[in-house]
């Protein structure tokens, strides 16, 4: 369920690449408001900076 997924994004701060590829798979089928809603809310978090994304880390310059 994408609840699930974006509870655990909240609750750790952190999406995986993994969880990522998931969240699209669902997102193509039909979903119930409620995770739509989720899935929202996660986007906002990320865009204000508290839930990190693997998938962009991966493509970030290292501060060395």
């Amino acid at each position: 369920m994408i609840r699930e997924i974006v509870r655990q994004a909240l609750k750790t701060g952190y999406l995986t690449i993994e969880a990522e590829e998931k969240l699209r798979t669902m997102l193509k089928s039909k979903y119930e408001l409620e995770d739509l809603e989720a899935f929202i809310r996660l986007q906002r978090e990320a865009m204000l900076g508290k839930v990190k994304q693997e998938s962009r880390e991966a493509f970030m310059p290292s501060k060395t």
